[in-house]
């Protein structure tokens, strides 16, 4: 009796030990699968060959479409590179189809591909200009947010002029959509570049209802993508407002204090030769304050640096007079940068993209929640102060 208890346990321990190996019931077949690495949004103006509308049949809609176009990798074209004939094929396989909305333009797409559309390793969407400025970004993003397949980390960017050109690349093995991320990674060395914005952090940003910033991507007409600058999305109609150049995003980055690296360069007073100052650390600290009905700002800016480069070749770095004159003059420089930052945004754009209404809310929150309804425009008239602090740790090893 013993025995067959024995027996029974090993048994059902057996069977226990066989079921995680039974494999992968719900599995998909690479070879089956076109990967969607990166999807472009644009607007079609009214005017073009109307489409059958989904649920009408012979039905139109006299508006503007969208064009969404994506960006496929398969088991095809991951094997391509190589020249085949003349010319070298491309690396991936861009399909566009065109409607008035998401979804049912999204299944239109099946007509003419071959593979099951995946999308769960979707990288990146890119919304086109003239489509941010038309549709909210609330209506553009409801799909991809909602869809379970979409990965939450997917990069969210906006292009100047049409976003589809950001998914091109005149070089066979180049996939646009993986260089896009990839230039992200350059926050860290740069003031030039924002944090990167996911489809996790949109979702908070729109249903706050405060103004925000997307990095700016252009496509240039020989086949180059660059960031250049941020593209400033109104709160109230989370619409696209204007775009920040690359300057005006360096004094916002020294705003708000988010910076891990990158250059300021600024210009010696007594020799009118360059010095570049590396930034270490950064820091900012926005303090609001309260009179009545009066609302100001103060900004405290510091930061810690090195003398990466200069060219007075008559001074010695580690001169203490020297250093004090480099110091001055990055924060010149600085100050330079935020003042016209904050010019744009308060007195051309009306739109607070660097947070001051959140420190309002946070020190003083009865009065933010009079304040909040009309934030943009109340916050184009606050006056704000700032004051910038440079310390030079580190010159390097010349003229130790």
């Amino acid at each position: 009796m013993k025995h067959i208890t024995i027996r029974i346990l090993l048994s059902a321990l057996l069977i226990l030990i066989l079921l995680p190996l039974t494999g992968c019931w719900s599995k998909k077949e690479i070879e089956d699968l076109g990967l969607i690495v990166g999807t472009s949004l644009d607007l079609e103006k009214q005017g073009g060959p109307q489409e059958e509308s989904a649920g009408q049949a012979g039905g139109h809609f006299n508006r503007d479409r969208i064009t969404i176009t994506n960006q496929f990798v398969t088991s095809e074209t991951t094997g391509k590179g190589t020249k085949t004939g003349s010319s070298p094929q491309k690396a991936y396989n861009n399909v566009s189809e065109t409607g008035d909305a998401i979804l049912p333009t999204l299944r239109n797409m099946v007509l003419r591909i071959d593979k099951r559309a995946f999308a769960e390793h979707s990288k990146v969407i890119i919304i086109g200009e003239d489509l941010a400025r038309t549709l909210d970004l609330q209506k553009i993003l409801d799909f991809f947010i909602r869809e379970q397949e979409m990965r939450p980390s997917g990069l969210l960017l906006i292009a100047q002029n049409r976003a589809s050109k950001t998914l091109e690349s005149k070089k066979p093995m180049d996939i646009p959509a993986f260089r896009l991320v990839e230039m992200t990674h350059g926050h860290g060395r740069t003031t030039k570049i924002l944090p990167p914005t996911t489809l996790t952090k949109i979702e908070g940003k729109l249903h706050s209802g405060a103004s925000f910033l997307l990095q700016n991507v252009v496509s240039s007409s020989n086949g180059e993508i660059k960031f250049s600058g941020a593209a400033v999305i109104e709160g109230k109609t989370k619409k696209l407002r204007g775009f920040l150049n690359e300057k005006e995003i360096e004094g916002l980055t020294w705003i708000t204090g988010k910076g891990k690296g990158g250059l300021v360069k600024s210009v010696d007073k007594e020799t009118g030769q360059p010095v570049i100052y590396e930034i270490l650390s950064m820091k900012s600290n926005i303090k609001p304050h309260v009179d009545g009905n009066d609302i100001s700002f103060n900004i405290e800016i510091e930061s810690e640096g090195r003398i990466a480069e200069h060219w007075v070749v008559s001074e010695k770095t580690i001169e203490t007079e020297f250093l004090k004159r480099v110091e001055k003059a990055i924060e010149e420089e600085v100050e330079r940068l935020v003042k016209n930052v904050l010019d744009k945004i308060q007195h051309e754009y009306k739109t607070d993209v660097a947070g001051f209404g959140n420190q309002l809310r946070i020190k003083y929150p009865h009065k933010w929640k009079t304040a909040k309804k009309d934030w943009d425009q109340i916050f184009s008239e606050v006056p704000i102060q700032y004051e910038v602090k440079i310390t030079i740790k580190d010159y390097g090893t010349s003229d130790e």
